[in-house]
């Protein structure tokens, strides 16, 4: 469909779901939702993506699902640094030829593909054996909730020049791979998040100190994108608009003065700062979401997935000290008593970050904003653009468990089986294949793996 026209008596047509969106010169999206970042197990040992990982992504694709664009899972830009095991890399040209192959079987279809690119830092989750390189980050922490190490451990300038070099290497990689535009994630509590974070940076050199210190690291790493790929060439960053710290329930030591930045991290206020920066320095686009760390209560709205957790806690245990203990605390704690107390903050609340999605179309002028999460109810996703909040949605689980959710909204319906948010596939990916492990979304459990497993199959539209 056409974008908004303005008629000779009539006003400008609000945006809605199914009007174009020029996202950068001459790079127009077909409608105004996107996928946002899903991954999982479907790349081989050393990182490189399969046919399994194609299939996953073209499925989204299809000309009658109308997504505007898809943004890849994070794909990782340190060769040490890959977590979990069989998620993709892209540290090394060799990546480059198996991505391109399956970025280009997206665009055949007439959707955009965005590649995200990221590095865990501290928060690193599983490793084949345990290593020394999953514990750098901004500083010196003990966390109980993400990572694996006993402690983190703060890098050195050369370690944080290098991650700056291999950010723009990937970024080179992304373009070379044919993809419409590159994502950094400064968001997700992963290493640049943790620079930005008060509570996980506590330098005192050009690194840590102060909101603009906390900003070097990102500062340079975009520098270094652009310089690489060029003045034309989509560039955006996913940032988070409000950390809190506080959720979810958590043990961070030691702590930092003054307690909001232990308890809040970053507030609104401080992320308008560095969107204004990041406008200056030539992004694109920003990719609004909030939270810190991955899964948390504002980045995956929902009930707490203790089922999930232990899963994953205790396929990681044999990492550390840390990682066994955390495994034995989750598996002891009844799941009533965890739902109550772990999961403090944990509700579902329609399109949560629309409103900060919003502080920053109204601070930032004409840069587009991206809102993501909790987006699934035509009603809620319409007013979300109508009103100006954002310029494009982002969905992730909504469209795991129905594909064709922008099909249906165009005939007039609903999903029958709506994503209920209860983030299973979120915690189980790290160890299981990426599918919708809500039971009662399905007649019966084999119907379930069934469809689970249907996701990496080459089915062709």
């Amino acid at each position: 469909m056409q974008g908004p026209r303005r008629g000779m008596d009539m006003a400008p047509r609000a945006p809605g779901i199914f009007d174009t969106f020029e996202l950068k010169k001459g790079l127009v999206l077909r409608s105004r939702v996107v996928r946002s970042s899903l991954g999982g197990r479907m790349a081989a040992y050393d990182g490189t993506v399969t046919p399994a990982w194609r299939n996953f992504e073209r499925r989204f694709a299809r000309p009658e699902f109308r997504l505007g664009a898809i943004i890849s899972a994070t794909i990782a830009i340190d060769d040490k640094r890959h977590s979990p095991l069989e998620y993709p890399k892209l540290s090394d040209d060799r990546f480059i030829a198996p991505l391109a192959a399956g970025i280009e079987a997206v665009q055949k279809q007439g959707c955009r593909y965005i590649v995200q690119i990221g590095d865990p830092g501290g928060h690193t989750q599983t490793s084949l054996l345990p290593e020394a390189a999953d514990s750098k980050s901004a500083s010196r922490w003990f966390d109980g909730y993400y990572g694996y190490r006993n402690l983190s451990a703060p890098m050195s300038r050369a370690e944080i020049a290098s991650a700056v070099a291999n950010f723009a290497a990937a970024a080179r990689r992304v373009q070379a791979a044919g993809a419409d535009g590159v994502e950094v994630t400064a968001s997700k509590g992963y290493l640049i998040h943790q620079f930005l974070n008060p509570a996980t940076n506590r330098r005192r050199d050009d690194y840590g100190g102060s909101v603009d210190k906390r900003f070097r690291l990102l500062e340079e790493v975009v520098q270094a994108v652009r310089a690489e790929v060029g003045a034309g060439y989509l560039f955006g960053v996913r940032l988070s608009a409000a950390d809190f710290n506080w959720l979810p329930l958590n043990l961070r030591l030691p702590p930092v003065w003054p307690p909001r930045d232990y308890f809040m991290g970053n507030t609104l206020e401080t992320t308008l700062h560095y969107g204004e920066q990041l406008a200056a320095l030539g992004v694109d686009y920003l990719h609004i979401d909030s939270g810190f760390g991955f899964v948390n209560p504002k980045g995956s709205p929902g009930r707490y997935p203790i089922e999930g957790l232990r899963l994953f806690a205790n396929s990681a245990r044999h990492l550390s000290a840390k990682a066994a203990v955390r495994a034995t605390l989750l598996n002891l704690v009844p799941a009533p008593l965890a739902r109550a107390v772990l999961g403090f903050g944990w509700r579902f609340v329609p399109a949560p970050n629309a409103g900060y999605a919003r502080a920053f179309r109204s601070r930032l002028g004409g840069m587009p904003i991206i809102a993501n999460g909790g987006f699934q109810d035509r009603g809620v996703i319409e007013e979300a653009l109508a009103s100006g909040a954002c310029d494009l949605v982002a969905i992730g689980r909504p469209l795991l468990a129905n594909p064709d959710l922008l099909e249906r909204f165009a005939c007039g319906e609903a999903p029958a089986k709506p994503c209920t948010f209860c983030s299973a596939c979120c915690t189980r990916t790290a160890v299981l294949p990426l599918g919708c492990y809500e039971r009662k979304r399905f007649r019966t459990r084999a119907e379930m793996e069934q469809k689970i497993l249907e996701w990496s199959s080459d089915l062709r539209p």
